[in-house]
């Protein structure tokens, strides 16, 4: 018998942590390209700026980036998953090494007996342990897996935070759009009561016919109109700027940026093959097929013998009234056990992470294309908005100067006030244009910079674990 048990033990130990499942292999569906299509070479090989938003040369913008990443809500939450994936790992660990226990048990009971009822007291104190040999690596590969997906979630945290900081650097400069389009409405509302008062006097005069009048009367009021939508845009994205710090909706949270900055500064894409490294979703993306890959692994372990060991020690002390019987016992229990039916569950548990590893594979692969096309389609939309932004500056400066004839043609009486109205008109909406190119330029840089991802978000998080006092650890 002891040769028997000895036999066991030593097999148990040969074979724990041996594996029959080979990973994965992970490969691209194509070979990451030299260089960027729509890159114009000019400023590949320059390294990419991490913190990106410092590009813009904004210290307002730099502590507002400091609030969002101390008091923004969805950075809180993501930091609880993070948290609660490690203590997954933490469990899964835990089944990989024996347990130990305490137990009692005491009790009183009254036995009936030849000459008189006995009253019986039992005490039974005692340490119980149970240890699964992991044959097949199983209970490791639930770790791994466990493991896995705790990096994937520090992955998907790392992701938040260059999401949330370009939507706050977005919504700075929409809000310093809306400014200086409602610096431009009320510029214009000022000049439609100038024009106003002018066919006014005119028509006093016997000048200009009463259709004249109504029309001026007209371009002021859809002037205020207008007016009245850039206010409401700018209340709006002030609210969603003050919600990302973790404030309640109000005004004045955004600074007082009121012209947005002629930025023209190229930004850095670096190379196409660094992307993969800078992406955090592509990296989280691979954790979640490698923890699917082990998972797999384990449900491929599930289907072959097991062998489980419990042992129990302890005193035990029975007193039946007319003696005690006290004394050490003790239990080894070995537990081999061999699945031979269960309707087929663990067969098809085994076909469905086979499943689950294929869609992850093909969604790794996918988000790998499609982080390529995110900056492909970003550096294309910025030198589109480029060469937009020199047209509508031809653009304004020839609406002007057309605006400024036809007033004079009015007031010469050449032209009729029509004219001038649709002068004005072109003038406005080319100057408001080129307003909401400048910003679509600087969002469409800002798009860039989340595109070709980054390294600093790793940086915060540790740098917030470290003002908690918590522990950053890579389980």
């Amino acid at each position: 018998m002891r040769l028997a048990l000895t036999s066991v033990l030593l097999c148990g130990l040969l074979l724990a942590g041996c594996s029959l499942y080979r990973p994965t292999r992970v490969s691209l569906p194509v070979e990451p390209p030299g260089r960027y299509v729509e890159d114009s070479g000019a400023v590949a090989a320059a390294p990419v700026l991490d913190r990106w938003w410092q590009i813009f040369h904004d210290p307002q913008l730099d502590r507002l980036m400091e609030r969002l990443f101390t008091g923004n809500l969805q950075l809180e939450q993501a930091f609880a998953r993070l948290e609660q994936a490690r203590a997954a790992t933490r469990i899964a660990g835990g089944a990989r090494w024996p347990s130990l226990g305490l137990g009692g048990q005491g009790s009183r009971e009254k036995v009936p007996g030849f000459v008189q009822n006995a009253v019986v007291y039992n005490y039974r104190f005692s340490a119980q342990s149970s240890f699964e040999f992991d044959f097949w690596s199983k209970q490791k590969d639930r770790q791994r897996s466990a493991m896995q997906l705790a990096a994937a979630s520090r992955s998907e945290l790392q992701t938040l935070y260059l999401s949330l900081s370009a939507q706050l650097a977005d919504l700075y400069y929409f809000v310093a759009e809306q400014r200086a389009q409602l610096r431009l409405a009320e510029e214009t509302v000022a000049s439609c009561r100038e024009t106003l008062k002018l066919v006014e006097r005119r028509y006093r005069q016997g000048l200009v016919p009463a259709a004249e009048l109504y029309q001026a009367r007209q371009s002021l009021a859809a002037a205020e109109a207008g007016r009245s939508t850039f206010a409401r845009n700018l209340a709006t994205a002030e609210h969603g700027i003050a919600v990302l710090l973790g404030d309640y909706p109000g005004r004045g949270v955004s600074g007082n940026l009121a012209e947005l900055p002629a930025f023209r500064e190229q930004f850095p894409t670096g190379l196409p093959a660094d992307l993969l490294q800078r992406r955090p979703d592509i990296a989280a993306r691979f954790h979640q097929l490698r923890s699917a890959d082990a998972e797999l692994a384990a449900a491929i372990a599930d289907r072959l013998p097991t062998l489980n060991l419990a042992a129990n020690y302890g005193f035990l002390q029975t007193d039946f009234g007319i003696g005690v019987i006290t004394g050490n016992f003790w239990q080894l229990l070995i537990q081999p056990a061999l699945p031979l039916l269960d309707g087929g569950r663990r067969r098809a548990e085994v076909a469905r992470n086979r499943a689950v590893v294929r869609e992850r594979l093909a969604g790794y692969r996918q988000a790998v294309l499609d982080a390529y096309r995110e900056v492909e389609d970003a550096l294309a939309d910025n030198h589109s908005d480029e060469q937009r932004i020199e047209r509508l500056a031809a653009m304004v400066d020839a609406t002007a100067a057309n605006l400024r004839l036809a007033r004079k043609n009015y007031l010469y009486g050449i032209d009729d006030y029509l004219q001038v109205l649709s002068a004005q008109r072109n003038a406005l909406q080319a100057r408001s244009e080129l307003l909401a190119a400048r910003r679509q330029l600087i969002s469409d840089r800002i798009s860039l910079a989340r595109a070709l991802g980054g390294t600093w978000m790793d940086r915060e998080i540790s740098r917030r674990f470290a003002a908690s006092g918590e522990n950053d650890n890579h389980e």
